[in-house]
């Protein structure tokens, strides 16, 4: 692995974003499909540009909701800008989602027949570091005895093959189920608006990533905040989604704080 060359140039952008580094809030925040972006090497995986601003290729307006909360909260946002086709760095590394070779019904040319030093140096380059970097705050938090709660940010598709999905905003959860259920109570008081509880999606254990591995293997409570992609898809809809958030999020953090204090 040493030996092989970076996917990345040096003038790329870092696989990590971190917005509001010295946030005051116990709150830390994860957008883990941040961007799209493609590795210059990669080219554009063999896929024209239509393709690459789809969903399967990023949580559409889920950046800029989440920044929006960082900056409301002063709570630090850790973020990856490059495509989920490259890696999806919400997935544990080796299963097959992780590099896909179809991507819902589009097959992906630049991820097929790749050798495990491909699949390895793309982890080494943009999964590792990512994750690494949210190792690292909660490390840093922890050992100030300072307290720490997650919430990742992801949007989702208002229709999946061809069915309709009614909810506006889903809260998802895994075993640990504390963060979800509280976040729920507060959200059922918005009242022009359908909330999911693990709609549209659950945590998969042994699947998914950021939330196994840093909140449910460290006892760290959490919630995963879904958005449906047709609310946020213009700065308007962002913003006002994004105030909606960080308002639910800031009550969310005041009634979970007992548990890590």
């Amino acid at each position: 692995m040493t030996g092989l060359p970076s996917l990345l140039g040096a003038d790329e952008p870092l696989p990590v974003l971190v917005e509001q580094p010295n946030g005051a809030s116990p709150l830390l925040l994860c957008c883990d499909h941040a961007g799209n972006r493609i590795p210059r090497t990669l080219g554009s995986l063999g896929l024209p540009d239509h393709e690459l601003q789809r969903h399967i290729a990023i949580d559409i307006g889920a950046m800029p909701v989440a920044s929006g909360i960082s900056k409301q909260l002063d709570a630090t946002l850790i973020a990856q800008p490059y495509s989920r086709l490259v890696i999806d760095c919400n997935r544990q590394p080796g299963k097959p989602s992780s590099i896909p070779e179809i991507s819902e019904v589009t097959v992906i040319p630049g991820n097929q027949g790749l050798s495990g030093d491909e699949r390895a140096t793309r982890a080494r380059d943009i999964l590792h570091p990512y994750h690494h970097r949210i190792e690292t705050e909660i490390d840093l938090r922890l050992h100030a005895n300072r307290p720490v709660l997650i919430a990742t940010i992801h949007s989702f598709t208002p229709v999946y093959k061809g069915v309709s999905r009614p909810w506006h905003l889903g809260t998802i959860h895994g075993l640990d189920g504390r963060g979800a259920r509280a976040f729920q109570e507060l959200a059922a008081g918005e009242t022009d608006i359908v909330v999911g509880d693990n709609e549209p999606y659950v945590v998969e254990m042994k699947n998914d990533y950021t939330l196994p591995i840093h909140a449910e293997g460290r006892g760290i409570p959490y919630v995963e905040v879904e958005i449906r992609q047709d609310l946020i898809a213009d700065a308007a809809g962002q913003d006002a989604w994004a105030g909606r958030l960080s308002r639910l999020l800031g009550q969310w953090v005041e009634r979970m704080l007992p548990l890590v204090q």
